[in-house]
């Protein structure tokens, strides 16, 4: 998730756990300050931007290494607050607010390496968009009534914040699961043969949900609203570059990306240059991570090292068929 409601939910956990134990703002701010640590993997430079993309959320999410290091944080906190008579509590303070962070996380779709060093599987539900306003407000309207109040007024408040936001993570499941059952219907009522089926919101809600079917033909890409009143659902068909991609096995970095993004991939030819792009994150043509990972020449394929290849949509002109196609399934997407 973005770091607002990473910081938020470390706050709230951290005022939820310590309660009345110490005071309210230093509950919030160690809870902020460890609710973001895992993320500060973003600015290690792996060398490429593909390997800056598959070990972002690997060892700092880790729930392993995360529960090692808590008990040292909250030491280090309980000793700088002369609080150690409360190390027990800040330990579990912090242990929560850490391990809460990668499981927020995982309920997004890029992909969370949870189980290193056991398992290297990068784990995404899926069913909430990385920003989305009704996940984090709950949260920061709570935390922010705590630190007003400071009394078990306040305290309700935060965990009032707590409750509704994870209410909202288990809807955006039920939605989730509620698209990929009328998914997988229209598609067998269609006869296709799907191999692999993502079902992810668009961005900023749980309403308007976007579907991509890979099949042995290419792929499909559909979107459902949950105020679509027909089970029916219409696709469009694209070529995933099967044969381009053919081209690319052993390289290393096509073979990474095509594993963390666990198979949902394009491979096409841009301007002589090789392009591998997650069909994850974005929406037909536009994709957040494309990578230039080789070059024809001379007939050869020639291996490069990966650039990340910029993709921006018209946000305003997204941002109103989202609106338009929310109420009418007739409205077709932006290409």
């Amino acid at each position: 998730m973005d770091s607002l409601s990473q910081l938020a939910l470390g706050a709230a956990v951290g005022i939820g756990v310590m309660g009345r134990r110490t005071a309210v703002w230093k509950a919030a701010l160690w809870g902020a300050v460890c609710g973001t640590l895992p993320d500060l993997d973003s600015f290690i430079d792996h060398g490429d931007p593909v390997s800056n993309m598959t070990w972002h959320r690997a060892q700092s999410h880790a729930l392993f290494y995360l529960t090692l290091l808590a008990p040292l944080l909250a030491g280090l906190i309980a000793r700088l607050h002369g609080e150690t008579d409360r190390f027990k509590r800040w330990w579990l303070a912090v242990w929560l607010v850490l391990v809460t962070h990668p499981l927020l996380d995982a309920m997004t779709v890029y992909g969370t390496q949870l189980a290193l060093p056991f398992t290297d599987h990068p784990y995404g539900v899926g069913s909430i968009f990385i920003i989305d306003p009704l996940y984090t407000l709950p949260l920061l309207v709570g935390v922010g009534g705590a630190l007003a109040a400071r009394n078990r007024r306040g305290l309700r408040w935060n965990l009032a914040g707590l409750a509704l936001s994870s209410a909202y993570l288990a809807w955006s499941f039920a939605a989730q699961q509620r698209v990929e059952s009328v998914a997988r219907d229209a598609l067998r009522e269609q006869g296709v043969t799907v191999e692999r089926l993502l079902v992810t919101p668009t961005p900023f809600n749980t309403l308007l949900w976007r579907v991509v079917a890979i099949t042995p033909e290419g792929y499909l890409e559909g979107f459902r609203s949950l105020f679509d009143d027909q089970r029916r659902m219409s696709f469009d068909a694209f070529p995933r570059g099967e044969v381009l991609f053919e081209a690319l096995r052993g390289n290393q970095h096509a073979e990474r990306l095509a594993w963390f993004s666990r198979g949902f991939f394009k491979t096409t030819e841009v301007e002589g240059r090789l392009v591998m792009s997650d069909l994850r994150m974005g929406q037909e043509p536009y994709y957040t991570f494309s990578f230039a990972l080789a070059e024809r020449q001379e007939g050869r394929t020639v291996s490069v090292t990966p650039q990340l290849v910029r993709q921006r949509p018209d946000v305003a002109r997204a941002l109103a068929w989202m609106r338009q196609r929310l109420f009418d399934p007739t409205v077709p997407p932006p290409r």
